[in-house]
């Protein structure tokens, strides 16, 4: 993996807006703007790691049963807790990607950094050659041990994963100090090029929730997204800068995880694709008994030309 400097460091750990009047009148607007951003010190969550009411580990598996599926490829492996995370990609016989994601070790969910009032922890991490064919360039682990604003909407603890359609050298070049900047942030994609129902925030202009190392995050406008009302465990995010379709972001909560339960949806598609490559058209949260791993998917990978 590419090394950082410190001053690129400091850029990815400074993931928080510039939050306006105009963007902390909405509550919407202040759940993304610090989305994948500044954690909130939250009294009652307590430390963000496994208890005793965590599922048991699971039983001893044979070399065999880990041995990775065929077609199976993995990218770079990072510590995360006490366990670790790695990328991977699933091809078909004929060579095709069918589906792009990480896996999580279950000592991946102990231990986590506790950081109520700074920025989350993250892990940037490559994708194995033979996801080429995707659109996708690289992966972002984030954690935020305290979630963020406002209360009743993201304010538990969960992962952020921003899977990147561009390369993390642009990613870093999302930058305030650009005197380009809010031009860039509201140059967003023409509305085919973005799935549909999604919107940029409510409540401010787009430039004042752009997130530095980001972009502009945008929801889905049917998701139910109501503090005090919404019950966070899984959702789906998408990210555009400068006019491009950017990102896709699930996040999900260490609850959600700790249960080992499953989760799977449907990606909305836009109308047009703006690059050549493979697409994911559903994603998928799930536990993998055995490998003891938490698995979070981008798959029904289907090819779209630039149109």
């Amino acid at each position: 993996m590419k090394i950082r400097t410190e001053e690129e460091r400091a850029i990815m750990r400074s993931r928080t807006r510039r939050l306006t009047s105009a963007a902390a009148a909405t509550g919407l607007a202040l759940a993304l703007v610090t989305g994948c951003g500044t954690d909130t010190d939250d009294e009652g969550l307590g430390d963000a790691t496994p208890d005793a009411t965590t599922p048991e580990a699971t039983t001893e598996v044979t070399e065999e049963e880990m041995e990775p599926p065929e077609g199976m490829f993995f990218g770079s492996e990072v510590e995360v807790g006490e366990g670790s995370a790695r990328t991977f990609v699933l091809l078909d016989d004929d060579g095709a990607p069918t589906e792009v994601g990480i896996r999580l070790s279950e000592g991946a969910l102990e231990a986590l950094p506790d950081a109520p009032e700074g920025p989350p922890e993250f892990w940037e991490m490559e994708l194995p050659d033979e996801a080429e064919d995707t659109v996708f360039q690289f992966v972002s682990l984030d954690w935020a041990s305290h979630g963020h604003e406002p209360p009743g909407l993201f304010d538990v603890p969960h992962f952020d994963i921003h899977f990147y359609m561009i390369e993390a050298d642009e990613v870093m070049a999302i930058d305030p100090e650009d005197p380009e900047f809010a031009e860039k942030a509201e140059n967003v994609p023409e509305p085919q090029y973005m799935p549909q129902d999604f919107i940029t925030l409510p409540g401010a202009p787009v430039a004042e929730t752009a997130v530095p190392a980001m972009g502009v995050h945008w929801i889905d406008s049917e998701g139910g997204l109501v503090p005090g009302e919404y019950e966070f465990e899984v959702v789906f995010i998408n990210g555009s800068w400068d006019g491009e379709y950017t990102f896709m972001e699930p996040m999900v909560t260490l609850e959600f995880l700790q249960s080992r339960e499953s989760f799977e949806a449907e990606i909305k598609q836009p109308e047009a694709y703006q690059r050549s490559g493979y697409y994911p058209t559903m994603y998928s949260v799930t536990f993998d008994e055995a490998t003891g791993e938490h698995v979070i998917t981008l798959g029904g990978m289907e090819m779209r030309e630039e149109s």
